[in-house]
């Protein structure tokens, strides 16, 4: 049986907390949310009970953050898109910020098995004002447990309408992108990091940025691939390549804290969930 769930969130602020109104349809919700930094910044899980999606199941996700309200997003583990039964499976997540609004959307990683048929597509828009921390870590199979990702599609798709498009389809029968030196170079665990800026960032905090950025990768876990542009004006966007998830996903956390220290003066306080 498919399942095809739905979760809104809309986030406002309310005095001087960010509360959030929540509605689902299947298995799809959140935990109770959470204050760690305070009352301005809400924390919460998005869990999704049934572990993972197979053929012909649809995860339908939006958020809206409203006029100055603050939200971290995260998931207690990988969304895991398994053999297909034929049909495709779907992630669909749009991201709506207003002016002012801040939203650290950070999912764990989502591993497509072998076999599976599966797209993951991530669609944001951002007011005047508004900024948004986001990532994508993707692992290709599960090399480490003796089962490559040898058969199968997944495609891959970010889009900031009218400024940014990002979209890639994996196949297991194309040598030449996993294999290939100006493909994947055999690594099987891709990854994106971007800041996004309703309101253009000043040339002068992008290449500060940029700059602290490169330092900070030079540190980088052995085994990552990784380098960070200015695209456009709004934004920046971090790429890298590793052989599994956690070296790559514990660069992405250093650099993520390093950015909202930036941009917000906040510490890089970690859900707690991420340690458990």
């Amino acid at each position: 049986m498919a399942w095809h769930a739905q979760l809104a969130l809309d986030y406002r602020k309310q005095e001087d907390k960010t509360a959030v109104h929540f509605t689902h349809d299947g298995p799809l919700r959140i935990l109770k949310s959470l204050y760690p930094e305070g009352p301005g910044t809400c924390h919460n899980v998005l869990v999704h009970p049934p572990g993972g999606l197979v053929g012909g199941d649809v995860l339908d996700i939006t958020v809206q953050v409203r006029e100055g309200a603050h939200a971290l997003v995260t998931t207690p583990g990988a969304t895991r898109f398994y053999k297909s039964n034929g049909q495709a499976a779907l992630q669909r997540t749009r991201l709506r910020l207003e002016a002012g609004a801040r939203l650290e959307w950070l999912p764990l990683e989502a591993i497509a098995y072998n076999a599976c048929d599966a797209t993951n597509h991530l669609e944001f828009e951002l007011a005047e004002g508004a900024q948004l921390l986001t990532w994508d870590v993707t692992a290709l199979g599960l090399p480490m447990a003796s089962q490559p990702f040898a058969c199968g599609r997944f495609l891959q798709h970010m889009e900031w309408p009218g400024l940014f498009l990002e979209r890639g389809l994996i196949s297991a029968q194309d040598p030449l992108l996993l294999d290939g030196a100006l493909g994947l170079s055999g690594q099987r665990c891709l990854g994106s990091l971007i800041l996004a800026s309703g309101t253009p960032l000043a040339r002068a905090q992008r290449e500060a940025l940029l700059e602290s950025t490169h330092a900070l990768l030079q540190t980088a876990p052995q085994g990552t691939i990784s380098g960070v542009t200015s695209p456009n004006a709004h934004m920046l966007v971090l790429r890298g390549l590793a052989p599994v998830v956690e070296p790559l996903m514990q660069l992405w956390k250093t650099v993520w804290a390093h950015w909202r220290s930036e941009l917000w003066s906040l510490p890089g306080t970690t859900p707690r969930i991420w340690s458990m």
